[in-house]
C-alpha cells in the first residue's frame, strides 16, 4: 500500500485464461513457456494488447540488458520494475555496487568498459533524449549498429512497461520494500 494506491491492488482486473481472446491467449502462453514462467507484473495489463505483451529479445548480453532496464526503471521511478529486474540482473551477473548506484541514482564508481558504454548511452537517452556522438561512436564499435537499436529498444520498451506498472499502481510483494527513493 502506498499513498496514492491505499487498496494495494491493481487497477486493472486479473485476466484468466477463460476471459481472454484466442490472441491474448497465445501471448500469454509465450510469457510463461519462457524464462519467466509466469505472467506477473505488468503482464495482466499488457496483455490487454497481446501485440505489447510480446516478449521483447536482445543481443545484448543479459546482464547489460538489465542494467539498460534498470536505468529505465529507475528513470520512471517504476518500483516493481526495478526491484523485479534488480534480481535478474544479479542473476544475470551484473555486481550489486552497480545496482546500489542505479537505484540511487548516481553513476557507479567502477563498471566495465561495457558496462560504461551501455550506462553512458541509456543515461544519455533519458537526460537529453538523445545521445552524443561519441557516446554512439563507442556502443556501435562495440554492439555494433544492431546493438545500438536493441539498446534504444530496450530503453523504449521497458519505458512502457514502467509506465503501465506506475499507472496499474502495480504493488511489491508483502513485504518488500521499495528499492527507489522518490
Amino acid at each position: 500500500m502506498t499513498p496514492d494506491n491505499p487498496t494495494g491492488s491493481p487497477r486493472f482486473a486479473l485476466l484468466t485464461e477463460a476471459t481472454m481472446t484466442p490472441r491474448q491467449r497465445e501471448s500469454y502462453q509465450g510469457i510463461v513457456s519462457g524464462p519467466r514462467k509466469g505472467a506477473r507484473g505488468p503482464f495482466n495489463a499488457l496483455l490487454r494488447s497481446p501485440e505489447v505483451a510480446d516478449r521483447f529479445q536482445s543481443t545484448i548480453p543479459a546482464a547489460l540488458n538489465e542494467m539498460a532496464i534498470l536505468i529505465t526503471g529507475r528513470f520512471w521511478g517504476a518500483q516493481y520494475e526495478f526491484w523485479a529486474h534488480s534480481r535478474l540482473a544479479r542473476t544475470a551477473g551484473l555486481p550489486d555496487p552497480i545496482i546500489d548506484a542505479i537505484a540511487e541514482n548516481r553513476r557507479p564508481a567502477a563498471m566495465t568498459d561495457d558496462q560504461r558504454i551501455v550506462h553512458d548511452f541509456c543515461t544519455e537517452l533519458f537526460r537529453d533524449k538523445t545521445v552524443s556522438d561519441a557516446t554512439f561512436k563507442a556502443a556501435v564499435e562495440r554492439f555494433g549498429e544492431h546493438g545500438v537499436i536493441d539498446l534504444i529498444a530496450a530503453s523504449g520498451y521497458y519505458s512502457i512497461v514502467s509506465m503501465v506498472l506506475n499507472v496499474d499502481r502495480y504493488p511489491l510483494p508483502a513485504g518488500e520494500r521499495p528499492p527507489l527513493e522518490t
